[in-house]
């Protein structure tokens, strides 16, 4: 037997080509005599081992990049992998009151990677990132020049009550400093703006003296975020390492590097990485509110999930989307995430790919493009008994399809599913026999249109809704590629954060409005202890009522 070729891309050709194995079957396998049957068998084993051999390809054993090892493969420990900085999370602790929020900070296992190369030698499992507890800090050495003043007095003695007027003496007892970003006088682009803000202290008629505070929110459960007005970064500047972390895709090294390079600002990781988590804290309120409520109470939602990793462990990614808001939701693939999202009765119309747990709710849509790409899949196989039956539900779907963009144009005379009620009997028929096909993709297929047979012919009743999944699919997209970019999360908090904050920023793209002058909105008055601002209202509805 002649050993394979060499291929363009450095691999063996292979022995049989897709035309040879087309025509092999069982039949063929049993006419062959004794010595053909074993040159062929040769010919076989050799594919057989040079197929594997690429499945098994990963980034430890071949120049595959990491990015390509698929989220419910753990990485090796060992491999290059782990060297990777991660782009969509880290973790780092709050601020504290006397302290500079750039400094001193004490890194919790969620921040930036040490780089490889500084690991000791010998050291076979790499350690957890950051700062150690009980380690000493190190003080802020930038030092920027002070643009503005504010000064804070406090309005009413703490203990009578009484108006605490300008006509009383103030004493400073503590400040600290703030750095924003602003458009210059132009009004294009940003600069630096560093504000000083000091608090006074104030004795009242009645002898107690009554200190102003900075604004703070109080404590919520599930996070350990300050949210407060003592922080180094501004609302503005929160929002622009925001928009670099979840919509550029940047790690927080290269963030940090950005500001670095373009605005002269050095900040820490873990200053930027608290920014982040502050800043999905800042807007839980809204998401969990507003946004929940306004997918459930959505006349049609698009839902879909993709598997999602944090610290290792897989999770899904859910997304919930309507015509004016998406939600974004990490959790397991179970009943309860999906239950806790849309309630156990969903009284609307709700379009799904085929995960079990979407049977609960009987106003469901099935998604036809799967089907169209599983049938297609099967019309082409090399199996010559899965291609008919590839081949009918290709037809069938198609047909299903055309007909319903007719409809749309102008309503048929004879309701769409009366007038292809043979041609789903006999794909249902079909199914029955290849339920329980020897070809896995064939049954499964089979069994995949049986168990949610009404779902997919829905829009033959109703051509108005749609045939698929896609803006559910669109919605994820963009987050996949930055799981691909930055592995996923490392800690709970940092996944309700990135959570949070893709819900808003796609439920303001929804809207047609920018999320970024919203959001430092929302952070500005959540530091002071505020409610949180509603969501703009979408654009089109504005200028309508308008």
């Amino acid at each position: 037997m002649e050993p394979p070729r060499a291929g363009r891309d450095g691999t063996a050709d292979m022995h049989l080509s897709d035309h040879d194995l087309q025509q092999l079957d069982d039949d063929y396998l049993h006419g062959l005599p004794v010595e053909p049957l074993r040159l062929l068998s040769g010919k076989l084993l050799a594919d057989l081992k040079e197929a594997h051999d690429r499945l098994n390809q990963n980034p430890s054993n071949s120049s595959r990049p990491p990015s390509t090892r698929a989220p419910w493969e753990k990485a090796d420990s060992g491999s290059d992998e782990a060297c990777v900085p991660q782009a969509t999370e880290a973790e780092a602790p709050t601020d504290q009151p006397g302290e500079d929020t750039a400094a001193a900070q004490e890194v919790e296992p969620d921040s930036t990677p040490p780089e490889c190369d500084a690991k000791p030698q010998g050291e076979t499992k790499p350690g957890r990132p950051g700062r150690r507890k009980g380690a000493p800090g190190v003080s802020r050495t930038q030092v920027l020049p002070v643009d503005a003043e504010e000064i804070h007095r406090p309005e009413t003695c703490a203990a009578c009550g009484a108006r605490l007027g300008e006509e009383l003496e103030g004493r400073p007892y503590t400040g600290h400093l703030v750095v924003d970003v602003v458009p210059p006088a132009g009004g294009k682009g940003l600069v630096l703006w560093q504000t000083k803000h000091t608090y006074l202290e104030t004795r009242c008629h009645c002898g107690h003296c009554t200190r102003a505070q900075p604004g703070r929110a109080g404590t919520e459960v599930g996070w350990t975020v300050n949210l407060s007005e003592w922080h180094l970064a501004g609302p503005t500047l929160v929002t622009l390492i925001c928009a670099l972390s979840l919509r550029m895709r940047l790690s927080r090294a290269r963030i940090q590097e950005f500001l670095h390079d373009w605005l002269g600002l050095d900040l820490g990781v873990a200053t930027i990485n608290q920014c982040i988590h502050e800043a999905g804290r800042a807007v839980e309120p809204v998401v969990q509110g507003e946004v929940r409520g306004t997918v459930r109470e959505a006349e049609l939602v698009h839902a879909d999930e993709t598997s999602w990793k944090e610290g290792g462990r897989l999770l899904w990614l859910w997304v919930f989307t309507c015509a004016s808001a998406t939600l974004f939701v990490v959790g397991k693939r179970s009943r309860e995430v999906l239950q806790g999202v849309l309630g156990e009765t969903f009284a609307h119309w709700l379009m799904t790919d085929g995960y079990w747990a979407y049977r609960d709710y009987d106003w469901r849509l099935r998604c036809l493009a799967h089907i169209v790409r599983k049938a297609r899949g099967l019309q082409q196989s090399l199996d010559r008994r899965a291609q008919p039956f590839g081949a009918q539900v290709l037809e069938v779907v198609e047909t299903v399809m055309r007909a319903v963009y007719q409809a749309r144009g102008a309503p048929p005379g004879v309701p769409l599913r009366e007038h292809h009620a043979a041609m789903l009997a006999n794909l249902f028929h079909a199914c029955t026999q290849h339920a329980g096909s020897s070809h896995e993709k064939t049954g499964a297929l089979a069994r995949e249109l049986l168990n949610d047979w009404d779902t997919f012919w829905v829009v033959l009743d109703y051509p108005w809704l749609p045939l698929t999944n896609n803006e559910a699919e669109r919605a994820l997209r963009h987050w996949v590629i930055a799981r691909r970019i930055g592995n996923g999360t490392r800690t709970t908090q940092g996944t309700t954060a990135f959570a949070n904050l893709a819900s808003v920023i796609e439920t303001c793209r929804k809207r047609s409005v920018s999320p970024w002058p919203y959001l430092a909105e929302v952070i500005r008055q959540r530091r002071k202890g505020y409610p949180a601002p509603a969501l703009p209202a979408p654009v089109a509805l504005a200028v309508c009522t308008a």
